[in-house]
């Protein structure tokens, strides 16, 4: 593969979606939108950009939606080889190591994988680790990517409060994707949203997060 064509597909992995992740007191929310972009074509209006893992470990991702799904099925073969072996669940920070490690060796060959993901789970505590294409690992708080993160930004900078509730990170995740779809064309077509405490992971239902928009909306 040639430079120019490496330039066009990284430019590709760059153009669409909005994730998010959120640390709460005791519990971590990642949120995407649904659209999958070609271009200036809506290719999919119904897109899964979060994916449970592990009961206790959820994936996002933007960029290339092959590679991704890949990194996803590599994922929880390991991740479910290990609980089969080990009879307990692997840390988040080992199982983001473990997808840094894949992207790192990867970066230099003809195909390397064109995303930025976000890892977010429990074991002591919350965690949400931040991982790009190379390999670089970056825990954080809060985290955006895609085409819409320096919206959501926007409102996660504000936003954002040590130790918040539940409830609180799941309307600033919410309302940081949806201030994106209303800013950036490759955002849209609705929002997905997992919740992972020390229980389980579970996605919102829908419902919740149309009561989230609509309690913004009623406050205008």
């Amino acid at each position: 593969m040639n430079m120019e064509s490496m330039e066009s597909i990284e430019k590709m992995a760059k153009k669409g979606t909005t994730t998010v992740g959120v640390i709460g007191k005791d519990c971590v929310v990642l949120a995407a939108d649904q659209r999958a972009s070609m271009g200036n074509l809506v290719a999919s209006n119904r897109t899964t950009k979060v994916y449970k893992v592990t009961d206790k470990i959820v994936m996002t991702m933007a960029g290339l939606a092959g590679d991704g799904q890949t990194l996803v099925r590599y994922l929880r073969s390991q991740l479910s080889l290990y609980i089969l072996k080990k009879k307990k669940h692997p840390s988040v920070k080992a199982s983001a190591t473990l997808l840094s490690n894949i992207l790192f060796s990867n970066r230099l060959s003809p195909f390397p994988f064109w995303v930025q993901l976000l890892l977010g789970g429990y074991d002591t505590q919350p965690y949400i680790y931040s991982l790009d294409s190379a390999g670089s690992m970056q825990e954080e708080n809060f985290v955006s990517t895609g085409s819409g993160s320096p919206v959501a930004y926007g409102l996660l900078e504000e936003g954002y409060k040590e130790n918040m509730s539940k409830e609180e990170a799941i309307a600033l995740a919410v309302k940081s994707v949806n201030v994106a779809i209303k800013r950036d064309i490759y955002t849209g077509d609705g929002i997905t949203v997992y919740v992972i405490d020390k229980n389980s992971a579970k996605e919102l239902p829908k419902s919740e997060i149309s009561a989230v928009l609509d309690e913004k909306k009623s406050r205008k």
